[in-house]
């Protein structure tokens, strides 16, 4: 009997440049709080705020990384709005991953909206549309409904059929059946052929909890039931726990909203009052400019809410990196954009020096004009040492699964010095390729000699330019 191993069919997780990081890594103190009214001491975890030299994926940069910590703490008090960050430094020295890394402190609720200063040359949009369109997805509002739903474990989802009104050999749905679990009980229901479209496009599968409004018929997937989750699941799924109460209920909804979500579905009503229905109305948005007066009536209507206390604003993070691509016009609108009363939390990111800002003869640092970098808290990056970027490769051939010994480390460590820690990393992945050609699993260091002759770095390709320019065309 023949037996052969082959290679999962399980969808792997693509690993990107900044997959490792998944967090700031700072240090965590834990002291206890007695409840008067209970015996059990329960332990609360509070930051310090000191950086760990090895910790959620982060290797040195502990100046960096405190600064950023503290950043995370005045966006959770809501004492940043309005603000902006500037993330300086040479190229390679974690920049990104500092943004990241806050964009993780901070959780999936609080909304972060990357981009990149060239993204605003665009010839169908303003630049100013692009900046302000940014600006409002990294705004976020919390809405809270009491609404009539009904919510549970799907234990049953069975389609009726009847033959089609039009004629013709089709069929139709002409309502569904569907049962839904809570702890108290179960409750068979009648649906709308409406809903089951709605059911379809949520891809609500027996097993899964879900809700459905009583008034719109507006379905909403809460996650897979954990009574479904294994040990083995290898599924990127959410999993929920089993829904406490009655099927049939009064519930508050809370639904996490971004302003440019209301922008587009505002710019295509299609009916129903509440704001959450208007949130159910969105689809795929559209390359048109929402105009000024559209945006104003919103901001009275989220006002209104915010002073109701239907809802809460959530202001997120900005994240636009290579500032320096930026030109006059843009910068202008970013000093007005700071001041406004619904501003996200703006970090900028830039390797530029003393340089001219873009589209005039003027040379300020990092390409920022004066007046802008007075509102900014800068905080600086540093290049990595030798040992640092030796662990951040350690960490690098970790997260891509790779096995490679500490002399290649070392070896590649040097590399790293002599052309940069980008380069090195690189060099990971087609070394352990040639390894395996070689028929061996670990990538050694002639594996590394034999890549990085046949890869230049960006230093040595610059010399060679050099040295060569006149087989060139210039």
């Amino acid at each position: 009997m023949k037996i052969e191993e082959v290679q999962s069919t399980t969808k792997k997780q693509r690993i990107a440049t900044h997959t490792h990081i998944k967090g700031l890594g700072l240090e965590t103190l834990f002291f206890v709080l007695i409840d008067l009214f209970a015996f059990p001491a329960g332990s609360v975890s509070k930051p310090n705020g000191n950086a760990i030299p090895l910790a959620a994926g982060f290797v040195g940069q502990a100046a960096a990384r405190e600064a950023s910590g503290l950043v995370v703490d005045m966006i959770r008090q809501k004492k940043m709005a309005g603000r902006a960050l500037l993330l300086a430094g040479p190229p390679g020295t974690g920049k990104t991953a500092l943004a990241l890394g806050v964009s993780q402190e901070l959780g999936s609720k609080v909304p972060f909206c990357p981009m990149v200063g060239s993204e605003v040359y665009s010839s169908e949009v303003k630049k100013t549309e692009v900046l302000m369109e940014n600006f409002r997805r990294a705004i976020g509002l919390r809405i809270k409904e009491n609404k009539e739903v009904y919510e549970g474990e799907v234990t049953e989802l069975s389609p009726e059929e009847t033959e089609s009104v039009t004629g013709g050999y089709g069929k139709s749905i002409s309502h569904v059946i569907i049962g839904l679990k809570t702890v108290k009980g179960t409750k068979q229901l009648k649906l709308d052929p409406t809903i089951y479209d709605a059911l379809i496009k949520e891809k609500v599968a027996v097993g899964d909890v879900i809700y459905i409004e009583g008034n719109s018929g507006a379905v909403k997937r809460v996650g897979r039931s954990d009574a479904f989750a294994t040990e083995f699941d290898l599924e990127a799924e959410e999993y929920v726990p089993l829904p406490k109460g009655e099927v049939h209920k009064k519930k508050e909804i809370v639904q996490d909203v971004t302003l440019h979500d209301l922008d587009a579905a505002n710019a295509r009503p299609q009916g129903g009052q509440d704001i959450l229905s208007l949130m159910g109305q969105m689809m795929k948005p559209r390359k048109t400019e929402i105009t000024d007066k559209l945006r104003q009536e919103i901001n009275k209507v989220v006002n209104r809410y915010i002073d109701e206390g239907v809802a809460e604003l959530v202001p997120g993070v900005l994240f636009i990196d290579e500032v320096h691509m930026l030109d006059m016009e843009c910068f202008s609108y970013l000093n007005r954009a700071l001041e406004s009363s619904l501003s996200p939390i703006v970090i900028f990111a830039t390797n530029r020096g003393i340089c001219n800002v873009r589209g005039t003869d003027m040379s300020s640092p990092h390409g920022i004009p004066v007046d802008l970098l007075d509102r900014l808290v800068i905080i600086r990056t540093e290049t990595y040492g030798p040992a640092e970027m030796i662990q951040i490769l350690a960490i690098r051939a970790q997260v891509e699964e790779l096995k490679i010994d500490e002399e290649s480390l070392a070896y590649l460590g040097e590399i790293g010095q002599q052309t940069s820690l980008r380069h090195a990393v690189q060099l990971l992945s087609p070394a352990s390729i040639v390894a395996k050609m070689n028929g061996r699993d670990n990538i050694c260091k002639a594996d590394l000699e034999e890549v990085g002759s046949l890869y230049l770095d960006a230093k040595s390709s610059a010399k060679l330019l050099q040295e060569q320019q006149d087989r060139y065309i210039s």
